[in-house]
C-alpha cells in the first residue's frame, strides 16, 4: 500500500456488532446494486483505481462504470483521503448511481515510515489522531464505514510490552473519535519478510490480542490473505481464530502479489470458506496483475470468476 503521500500533511497538521455466523460489524453499507443488474459474484470483490485503466481510460468515474458493468458491486481506494473534496464527492455520486459499495481508504499517514503508535511520542500520536478526525469526515463524504488503520513500525528504544501498551492506548483514543459516526478502523498485520521488515504487528494472533485489549466496535481486524500467507500461512484456521474481530478482507496471491491463480494460495477454497461462514463484507483486491494491458486486466476479472466458482 502506498501511503507515503500522507507523511507531510499528517505531521504538519498536528503541530460492530459481532455475530456467530459472520465477522465483526459486517452490516451492509452504501447503496444497493442498481435495479436490474446482478452481481456475477457470490462475494463483494472490490477492485481499485488503476486496475482497469487500459479498458476504461484514466477518468476515475469511467473506471467505476467499467467495474460495475463487469459485475463488481464494491470498490476501494487507498488514496481517497488525499483526493480533493470535489473529487471525493464526484466519486461518491458515481458509486451511488452505479450501485457500488465503497470499501476502505487509508485513514492515517506515516505508518510505514515511523513508530507512530509504538513509541509513545506525543507529536506522532497527535498527528495520528488528527488524521483519524479527518478520515471520519472523508468516510461520511464517500459513504463508507471502513477505513484502514496503519499501526506503524516498531520502536527500537522500547521493549515489546511498552510498545504494545502505547498502541492500545492510541487505538482506544482513535475508537472514541470514530464510534459516534460508526466508522470502523480496520488494522492489518503486514508481512515483515518481504514488504515491511520494520512493521510492529506481523501476526494475526498479535493483532487479535490488540483488538481484545482495545475492545471497541470501531477498531477491528483487516484480514489480508496475502500478508498472512507470507508471514505465517495457515490461512483458513487463522480466519476462524480471528473471526469475531474481522471486519474486512483483502487478497493477493503469493509469490508476486497478483491475482488469484498466479501463486500458491487456493483462493477458491478461501472464498468458499468465507462464504460458508456468512461473510457479508467487502473483499478488497489489493494486488497487481501478472500481465500488462487489457489482456492482464481481463485475466484479473477471469481469475475472480474462476475463484468464485465454488
Amino acid at each position: 500500500m502506498e501511503r507515503r503521500d500522507f507523511l507531510s500533511a499528517g505531521l504538519s497538521a498536528a503541530a460492530a456488532l459481532v455475530a456467530t455466523t459472520s465477522a465483526a460489524g459486517q452490516t451492509r453499507t452504501g447503496p444497493p446494486p442498481r435495479a436490474g443488474r446482478r452481481s456475477r459474484f457470490k462475494l463483494k470483490y472490490a477492485p481499485h483505481f488503476g486496475m482497469f485503466e487500459a479498458h476504461a481510460g484514466p477518468d476515475l468515474v469511467d473506471q467505476l462504470k467499467f467495474a460495475a458493468d463487469e459485475g463488481f458491486t464494491a470498490f476501494e481506494d487507498n488514496e481517497m483521503r488525499g483526493r480533493g473534496v470535489g473529487e471525493q464527492e464526484r466519486i461518491a455520486r458515481a458509486m451511488a448511481r452505479l450501485g457500488l459499495q465503497m470499501g476502505v481508504f487509508v485513514a492515517n499517514g506515516n505508518g510505514l515510515e515511523f513508530p507512530i503508535l509504538t513509541s509513545g511520542d506525543k507529536f506522532l500520536r497527535e498527528a495520528f489522531l488528527y488524521d483519524i478526525r479527518q478520515s471520519v469526515e472523508v468516510a461520511k463524504r464517500v459513504n463508507t464505514k471502513r477505513a484502514t488503520l496503519v499501526v506503524g513500525t516498531a520502536s527500537h528504544r522500547l521493549q515489546h510490552g511498552y510498545q504494545t501498551a502505547n498502541v492500545v492506548d492510541a487505538l482506544k483514543r482513535a475508537a472514541e473519535i470514530c464510534e459516534p459516526s460508526g466508522l470502523v478502523l480496520v488494522a492489518e498485520p503486514l508481512n515483515v519478510y518481504r514488504d515491511h521488515p520494520e512493521f510492529f504487528v506481523f501476526s494475526n494472533h498479535e493483532m487479535y490480542a490488540l483488538m481484545k485489549a482495545v475492545d471497541s466496535p470501531s477498531v477491528k481486524i483487516l484480514f489480508d490473505v496475502y500478508h498472512t500467507q507470507v508471514n505465517e500461512g495457515n490461512i483458513i484456521p487463522n480466519i476462524d481464530l480471528t473471526w469475531d474481530e474481522v471486519a474486512y478482507v483483502q487478497t493477493g496471491d503469493h509469490p508476486g502479489r497478483n491475482e488469484p491463480g498466479t501463486g500458491e494460495i487456493n483462493y477458491r477454497n478461501v472464498f468458499r470458506h468465507l462464504h460458508q461462514k456468512g461473510y457479508a463484507g467487502i473483499v478488497g483486491m489489493e494486488h497487481g496483475q501478472s500481465r500488462p494491458g487489457k489482456e492482464g486486466e481481463r485475466a484479473v476479472i477471469d481469475a475472480y470468476v474462476a475463484a468464485d466458482a465454488f
